[in-house]
């Protein structure tokens, strides 16, 4: 029941900023596979952001998943001819909760590749 009021309580947080989408600032994400959940971020500068999501798993035990990352983004070591492709790599920390309360903190290294297209506030990681 805790976790449905914070999965709501997460979506009315994102769907207040959408202020901020309209700046190409922020964007909202879904995550698939374990855990599934959605995901949020946003572009403090033009290199650096912030990310978070929340997931639960979809089988086996029941875990519900909290991430927030700090991220750097380098636009000019992929070159294509139409869009961006930057990569991006940062920090940050993880914390999983499970039904049977062994609950897990521990830190997050992401790193990746985003397709920015060209002309439209739209990305794909």
């Amino acid at each position: 029941m805790k976790l449905n009021y914070f999965v709501i309580l997460v979506i009315v947080s994102l769907a207040a900023n959408v202020s901020a989408m309209e700046r190409n600032r922020f964007g909202i994400g879904v995550i698939i596979g374990e855990p599934t959940g959605i995901t949020g971020k946003y572009m403090l500068d033009d290199n650096s952001a912030i990310d978070a999501g929340v997931g639960w798993k979809t089988s086996g035990d029941n875990e519900f998943h909290i991430y927030g990352d700090y991220l750097f983004h380098m636009y000019d070591v992929i070159k294509i001819p139409k869009g961006k492709l930057p990569i991006y790599f940062g920090g940050g920390a993880r914390w999983v909760s499970r039904d049977n309360s062994d609950d897990k903190l521990g830190l997050r290294i992401p790193i990746g590749v985003e397709y920015l297209f060209e002309g439209v506030s739209l990305g794909a990681l």
